[in-house]
């Protein structure tokens, strides 16, 4: 069986302020062998990594991230919310995060943040800065908006592309396979081990999102699923056997 990647969810979001370049750089401390998070993008074009469209939840402000320029946000801070101690953290740029991952043994799962808000060309954008970064190979671009998706593997076919979705599909490999993705990124109960299996005898792969229990992570390896999303990448690192860089 092929290694389990472990992708940390928006960095070790279980540890410390999600999204942030701390975040990221713990998670590749704990085991990660993989770092999941999520892109916006700002009123003048830039791609930025935040969750939600607004900063209500992370920076204690109703502002929407698409109504602010990259300079208004750079001004925010979206650390104290998790803890005091992490007050003054901001909002990275995905060029942040990939100049830091460009020299590590990281696959890099970027989901683009278009469902609510349709960033024009927000797809191009990605692409070419992946490409500036030669990091076509280790990025998967993940979405809830499958169009968009499309739109990535016509862009660039070498990319590999991934279908998030939260409710049960019948095949799910099979649609997949429809718009030229090639993994499955489902909410962790829309699983079972018996699409596992399937899906292994099809070529495709599963990384299941957000399990930070270990026996429910236990459960998945060992009906052999292809990686994990988790707010607890040292959870998972433990179970494997790996800590930090490729899994063993």
């Amino acid at each position: 069986m092929s290694a389990v990647i472990n992708l940390a969810h928006r960095g070790a979001a279980g540890h410390r302020p999600e999204n942030t370049m701390i975040s990221f750089k713990y998670a590749w401390e704990l085991g990660a062998t993989g770092i999941e998070t999520d892109i916006q993008m700002t009123k003048d074009g830039a791609l930025v990594l935040i969750h939600d469209e607004t900063l209500t939840r992370t920076a204690g402000t109703p502002e929407w991230v698409k109504d602010l320029t990259l300079a208004e946000l750079r001004t925010r801070e979206v650390g104290s919310w998790y803890h005091e101690q992490y007050r003054g953290e901001g909002i990275p740029q995905l060029a942040d995060l990939l100049e830091w991952a460009r020299d590590k043994s990281l696959c890099l799962n970027l989901e683009l943040k278009n469902g609510i808000i349709p960033y024009t060309g927000m797809e191009q954008k990605v692409i070419d800065l992946i490409r500036d970064y030669q990091l076509e190979d280790r990025v998967i671009l993940s979405s809830f908006n499958h169009y968009s998706l499309v739109a990535c593997h016509t862009i660039d076919p070498s990319i590999r592309t991934a279908v998030l979705y939260m409710e049960g599909l019948y095949e799910p490999w099979t649609y997949a396979s429809t718009i030229g993705a090639s993994a499955l990124h489902p909410f962790k109960y829309a699983l079972t081990p018996e699409l596992i299996q399937e899906a292994i005898r099809q070529g495709m792969p599963y990384h299941p999102f957000t399990v930070n229990d270990p026996q429910e992570m236990k459960k998945w390896i060992e009906a052999g699923i292809s990686g994990i999303i988790t707010d607890y990448p040292d959870r998972l690192a433990e179970l494997l056997g790996s800590r930090g860089g490729l899994p063993v």
